[in-house]
């Protein structure tokens, strides 16, 4: 019987060592809780016919066709978005149905419930967090959100020592942020114990 089902706004094959190691297929979910000024998938936010409902037994089904190739490679299901860490009850039933066999990431922002987070760092491989920023303020300007909730979440990996599983994103963030911000930001988080940073820059178009 379904458990639950899931608006997905995109599935994408034979990606290769772009957001997880080996052959992933991203499915990015539909909602997110930040309004970033340049949202990178503005079609998570739409209420239109931009999507459709699976089930994770659904998904497994479409999925499920690439399993030579995850197997082979260490690849697997990139979750995005959106924000995947908003389902994590059908993470957990879709992790039930392929196995350990294959790689599960997570392309998350964090800013999700500290219980979302507990419940999900056991059955997933790799977390990859893009933070935006530690400072409060630069944070709420560029998302239209707190981040109490990812500093919290932050803090909860570490003290579940769990920092080897994640890719910490820092952007540079152009009229938003600086270098020397991202230099406090990563001093920040090398403090909770976290050691893989990718660093890059987003390229804003009009």
């Amino acid at each position: 019987m379904d458990t639950e089902r899931a608006k997905i706004i995109g599935i994408s094959r034979h990606r290769l060592f772009t957001d997880g190691g080996g052959v992933t297929t991203l499915v990015a979910f539909h909602k997110c809780p930040l309004r970033c000024r340049y949202c990178l998938n503005p079609l998570s936010l739409g209420e239109g016919k931009c999507f459709r409902s699976y089930s994770p037994e659904e998904l497994y089904a479409e999925t499920r066709i690439d399993e030579l190739y995850f197997l082979a490679t260490n690849g697997g299901i990139t979750f995005g978005g959106g924000e995947p860490c908003l389902y994590p009850q059908f993470i957990y039933k879709f992790r039930e149905l392929c196995g350990n066999g294959w790689q599960i990431n997570l392309e998350t922002s964090l800013n999700v419930s500290r219980a979302n987070i507990k419940y999900l760092l056991p059955i997933v491989n790799t977390l990859i967090i893009d933070i935006k920023d530690m400072n409060p303020k630069i944070y709420n300007d560029y998302t239209r959100k707190n981040n109490d909730l990812v500093i919290e979440n932050l803090k909860l990996i570490a003290e579940l020592r769990q920092q080897r599983k994640c890719v910490i994103r820092l952007p540079l963030i152009p009229k938003f942020n600086t270098d020397a911000d991202r230099i406090v930001s990563r001093t920040a988080l090398e403090t909770l114990g976290f050691t893989n940073f990718d660093l890059f820059t987003y390229i804003i178009r009009k």
